[in-house]
């Protein structure tokens, strides 16, 4: 949901013509719900623009008052159908292991149980390690985290669902909208933050109705750590307005500007250039978002834009000069109504197309129409984003 407010979004949804909304997660709609996120609440809005279309709303953990949340805030009209299942399981079995070795006991799992399985590590780093260890010992594993490529994601995801590769090392950015009936096993290598997040990773094992297994495996000073985490996942009021204000310098954002913009954002660095613990951060940066001031995405794709800087007079002595560049600007000119007046979304391989030239040249054209001062280019991102939802608070 945090899409809807891109300009990319809206530019293409009067030509997408969807014939349902399905609301994936939908227990994040509810300030009442485990994991809160405020984009949610703009899904309403979205009914409004697309009139008459059906609307689902999903989710595998809500609690009464989360439920009812649901439906007040996505405004499904009295009586609208509700489909319910218990929360429990009975094919699925809960084991919980001490290990002296983590690493031991899970290739003792996995050549005990056949079949697809999920690995949840705490880290990217560690996941990596995890899956590394799995090859050698001749466990056919890959490992997944919001840091990989777009188009790496994808790859790896679908050579999971199509059972090319059979363990899934991965932090919790794998998984949500998945649904594989096969999993046989859902292994997490540590501790969960909380039980909802447990209960709802935990569940993508035995989808199919057959035999499953859901492990845990800890050990005792994981339980002292995240004991230790609960002053840094509940910050202070000073504490989260000293991440605000560290924030708004680093992107360099105006007192009472920003609304509606987006950011390339790197929280590693940005912790570690303002002397920050990264915990307190990611938890700063979650309060700041239940507040609906900004949001963060790390899945996040943002296509390139294009806007003409030079004036028209200009551009035909341009022309004249750079005969080569010539059907570049001629197809921008074409093809985007307004690139004089602001930023355009484009897709260069579209334009390619448009134009019979390859990517690479198409690509290389663009970025010397840059050079010269004849277009702003701005080129496509994969990097994680921060959205102020707000503008800059008055100190």
């Amino acid at each position: 949901p945090e899409r809807l407010e891109t300009a990319l979004f809206k530019e293409f949804l009067p030509a997408i013509k969807p014939c349902l909304v399905a609301v994936d997660e939908a227990h994040c709609i509810s300030q009442w719900g485990y994991d809160f996120r405020p984009p949610y609440l703009r899904i309403a809005q979205l009914r409004e623009e697309l009139h008459g279309v059906p609307v689902i709303a999903l989710t595998a953990s809500a609690t009464k008052e989360v439920q009812e949340d649901i439906t007040v805030k996505l405004a499904f009209r009295p009586g609208a159908r509700e489909f319910r299942q218990s929360f429990e399981r009975p094919n699925l079995s809960y084991s919980i292991f001490s290990p002296e070795s983590k690493e031991t006991k899970l290739q003792e799992i996995l050549n005990n149980v056949a079949g697809s399985s999920i690995v949840y590590c705490k880290s990217r780093k560690q996941t990596q390690q995890v899956a590394e260890l799995l090859k050698l010992n001749g466990i056919n594993a890959d490992y997944y985290h919001a840091g990989l490529r777009s188009e790496e994601r994808t790859q790896k995801q679908e050579a999971w669902v199509r059972n090319q590769t059979r363990v899934m090392v991965c932090t919790n950015a794998f998984g949500m909208g998945i649904d594989k009936p096969d999993v046989r096993t859902v292994i997490h290598y540590n501790i969960p933050d909380c039980l909802e997040n447990y209960y709802q990773e935990a569940g993508r094992a035995g989808r199919d109705g057959k035999r499953a297994y859901a492990v845990l495996l800890f050990q005792p000073r994981e339980i002292t750590d995240l004991l230790a985490q609960a002053d840094t996942r509940y910050p202070l009021p000073d504490e989260i307005k000293k991440i605000y204000t560290a924030l708004m310098n680093h992107l360099q954002v105006a007192a009472g500007g920003g609304e509606g913009e987006s950011y390339d954002f790197d929280m590693a660095s940005f912790g570690k250039h303002f002397n920050l613990d990264i915990f307190k951060v990611t938890y700063g940066i979650q309060a700041l978002a239940k507040e609906d001031i900004l949001s963060y995405n790390e899945l996040f794709f943002k296509a390139s834009t294009v806007m003409f800087t030079a004036s028209k007079t200009d551009l035909e002595d341009f022309e004249k000069l750079h005969p080569a560049l010539e059907p570049v600007i001629k197809g921008l000119l074409r093809s985007y109504e307004g690139i004089f007046d602001f930023a355009v979304t484009v897709y260069e391989s579209s334009l390619a197309r448009f134009l019979k030239m390859d990517n690479a040249a198409t690509i290389a054209a663009l970025r010397d129409l840059h050079r010269y001062g004849i277009i702003q280019y701005q080129p496509p991102s994969e990097k994680p984003q921060l959205f102020l939802q707000q503008n800059r608070m008055y100190a």
